[in-house]
């Protein structure tokens, strides 16, 4: 795989050869210049309303902020790093869940980033998970997609799982369409099942963590805002119209998610209160990005693929493991990749009216 050689005459090149649409191209050089990775720095500006406080206060205790995770400088300098070596402008971004990988890889005309390339970007290590950003086509439609994402579970704080949703934002993504693998809480659901996600219960944020926790900066939204409808209604209607084109009908589903940390499965108790207060899949992701998402003001849109059903007798004698999740996904991505193509599309020509 040949690497990548930075701009040229303003234009991304690969081994001295100007960048051209239809060329694929994987970044993986390293950094140098004193850029830090997985965070930002001490000197990076402070929320304007601290700037404010601080002027009409005097000194005062600024808050612990080490988990807030990235400022707005360090999160426009990633946008900026991605946006002078791609000529895409993308309106859309895909996160691609466990097993769901494979969307991407139905992208035309690809630039490709790998995460340990991106400046302050994380790394995922979950197996599934590529680890990569791609931009590209999707059903003639530019769009940016995450190939794998960041979970609490993996040591990150939510705030830098959600992270690159505020980068897409800063590129120009107006819309988010998130998926992931959950697993089964509603005994009518089977495997195989695409669940359109209508709401979700923020059960980390129950106990407190929230990935805008910490000073906010009103450049991405404003400190308190609403969740109503936080799922695009109008979207979810037009997916059951995309669904009953391609004949998947019968197999999707309409519910309530909830993340919960992982990397464990539940146990029998939890998913009988958690089918108690009305949720129909459980995950470990999602919530903290479509907070953030909604926090910037981006349109959401996110389904579950049904990848098991949770365990909800101490009778059964079957144990869930990753690779079977990742199995599922694998099997469905030619119907997942025509159904997600369809809603992209949707999107756009709803954008050009």
């Amino acid at each position: 795989m040949s690497k990548f050689s930075y701009l040229q005459n303003g234009k991304a090149s690969t081994n001295g050869v100007p960048h051209a649409n239809g060329h694929h191209q994987q970044h993986q050089n390293g950094h140098s210049n004193g850029v830090a990775r997985n965070g930002g720095t001490a000197t990076d500006t402070l929320p304007v309303a601290y700037q404010q406080k601080a002027a009409t206060s005097g000194p005062f205790h600024m808050p612990r902020t080490e988990h807030v995770g990235y400022t707005y400088d360090t999160l426009q300098e990633i946008a900026t790093y991605l946006l002078e070596r791609t000529e895409l402008r993308p309106k859309v971004g895909v996160i691609c869940g466990s097993g769901l990988g494979t969307l991407a890889e139905q992208l035309t005309d690809v630039d490709s980033f790998d995460y340990e390339t991106i400046p302050h970007f994380p790394v995922s290590t979950v197996a599934g998970h590529v680890g990569r950003l791609v931009f590209g086509y999707l059903a003639g439609v530019p769009v940016m997609c995450m190939q794998g994402r960041f979970h609490h579970y993996e040591g990150y704080p939510l705030a830098k799982c959600a992270m690159p949703v505020r980068v897409m934002h800063l590129i120009g993504c107006t819309h988010l369409i998130a998926t992931n693998a959950a697993g089964g809480a509603n005994p009518k659901y089977r495997v195989g099942d695409i669940m359109l996600i209508k709401d979700h219960i923020n059960l980390m944020g129950f106990a407190g963590n929230n990935p805008l926790q910490g000073p906010n900066d009103e450049r991405f939204g404003p400190r308190f805002f609403g969740m109503a409808n936080t799922y695009d209604p109008k979207l979810n209607q037009q997916a059951k119209v995309i669904a009953r084109q391609i004949g998947i009908e019968n197999e999707l589903r309409e519910g309530v998610y909830t993340c919960l940390g992982g990397p464990n499965f539940e146990t029998v108790a939890e998913v009988k209160m958690l089918s108690m207060l009305g949720v129909d899949a459980i995950g470990m992701s999602t919530v903290h990005e479509i907070i953030t998402a909604r926090h910037c003001g981006m349109t959401c849109f996110a389904f579950s693929l049904i990848t098991n059903m949770c365990t909800m007798s101490y009778e059964e004698e079957e144990e869930h493991c990753h690779d079977s999740i990742v199995g599922v996904g694998k099997n469905r991505e030619k119907t997942l990749g025509e159904f997600v193509s369809r809603i992209v599309k949707h999107i756009h020509y709803e954008a050009k009216k």
